[in-house]
């Protein structure tokens, strides 16, 4: 095997060959293999946290062709396990990149491999569903050896990855949407927002200072005195990586403060909100990635394009019991995308309003929690 061949194995006993771009060396990587719709926002998608702990597969043909830049991160550095391409174009053409993808992927030690038959690998997932799977550059191992790596990893179910990439402390958040803003202008920091923030992406927070909001950062540890302790108007949930159920402190926090605070939450927080107030989630085949997802608001009848990222998704039965009303369903497979409570100052979205596919679909969610904030008392006085 050449210096810059490498392999994926899947735990069905799939095995890809591709050249290694970004980390260079020896190197071992193992992670659900999901894969992105998208045809372009893969910087987004890197630097999502939600993505940790997976391989991520873009399913476009080329990739990388506008490079990367440090205005459209999400997050501090790339989040993913590994990276998989079909090309990795060589040329960056756009005013704003400050580095291609595969320079700026070194820099932070993330393998990743091109040269790969994505929508061949794409349609065994689609198939077989979500696998566990291994990116390894050692020659020294035979196939069944690194398929018995892939089968020996760690399945996706049962873990509690939000707590690896929380914030570690409490701190604030200042930055807004700037000269992206799409919002009605408004007073600044008129309402106090806690944000648990479980692997948030960046953009989320902007939207939020945008819509008038002092967004106060707390670990995903926090305890319900942490929450109470800053007086807030609001409480906000974010998305984040891994299985809902396996936050367990987190959901505890939230069955506690459920109807004390009017509360909003995105992804992941969609679905612990759903089970601290005693619903289920389950598992999707393959998850809903990509920023084409399209998902009918059923309190309007309006259909909006989204970005979608998640394997989970909340059973809707078990809403429907505990006193919730959908309010968003996804057209693809009619699953619950959006609920809130028929009483209680509760809303949760599964998709992401603070992307752009539609291009600003789904932005008026953020205002939406802010009306939830007017309807249960009055904005802090500056």
């Amino acid at each position: 095997m050449d210096d810059n061949q490498c392999r994926l194995a899947l735990e069905d006993g799939t095995i890809v060959r591709g050249r290694t771009f970004g980390f260079q060396g020896s190197a071992e990587v193992t992670g659900e293999v999901v894969f992105n719709t998208a045809m372009c926002g893969y910087q987004e998608a890197l630097t999502d946290p939600s993505y940790a702990g997976q391989i991520l597969i873009m399913t476009a043909p080329e990739i990388g062709n506008y490079g990367v830049n440090c205005d459209d991160v999400e997050s501090s550095k790339p989040q993913v396990a590994g990276f998989i391409v079909r090309e990795l174009s060589r040329t960056v053409s756009n005013y704003r990149a400050d580095k291609d993808v595969g320079g700026w992927l070194a820099e932070h030690s993330i393998i990743a491999m091109e040269g790969v038959d994505t929508r061949a690998l794409v349609r065994i997932i689609r198939n077989e569903g979500a696998m566990r799977g291994i990116i390894t550059t050692n020659n020294e191992l035979s196939d069944a050896e690194i398929v018995e790596k892939a089968k020996g990893s760690k399945s996706m179910t049962g873990q509690d990855l939000a707590s690896g990439v929380s914030c570690t402390s409490a701190d604030t958040w200042a930055d807004d949407l700037g000269d992206w803003n799409t919002h009605p202008e408004v007073e600044r920091c008129a309402w106090k927002v806690v944000a648990i923030d479980c692997g948030a992406k960046d953009s989320i927070y902007k939207h939020l200072t945008s819509v008038g909001c002092e967004v106060i950062l707390l670990p995903n540890t926090a305890s319900v005195k942490d929450i109470l302790a800053c007086n807030p108007d609001g409480l906000f949930i974010s998305n984040g990586p891994g299985d809902p159920a396996a936050v367990e402190a987190t959901i505890s926090v939230l069955r506690e403060l459920a109807g004390s605070i009017p509360t909003f939450g995105i992804c992941l927080g969609h679905q612990m909100l759903a089970l601290s107030l005693g619903a289920k989630t389950w598992k999707l085949k393959f998850g809903h990635r990509g920023a084409n997802h399209p998902v009918r608001d059923l309190e309007t009848g309006k259909v909006e394009i989204t970005s979608q990222n998640h394997g989970f998704c909340v059973d809707e039965p078990s809403l429907l019991e505990i006193g919730c009303v959908v309010t968003h369903r996804h057209l693809n497979d009619a699953t619950v995308a959006g609920f809130r409570h028929a009483t209680l100052p509760i809303m949760a979205i599964q998709f992401h309003p603070e992307a752009s596919p539609g291009p600003h679909d789904s932005a008026y969610l953020f205002r939406r929690f802010v009306g939830l904030m007017e309807s249960f008392s009055s904005p802090v006085q500056g």
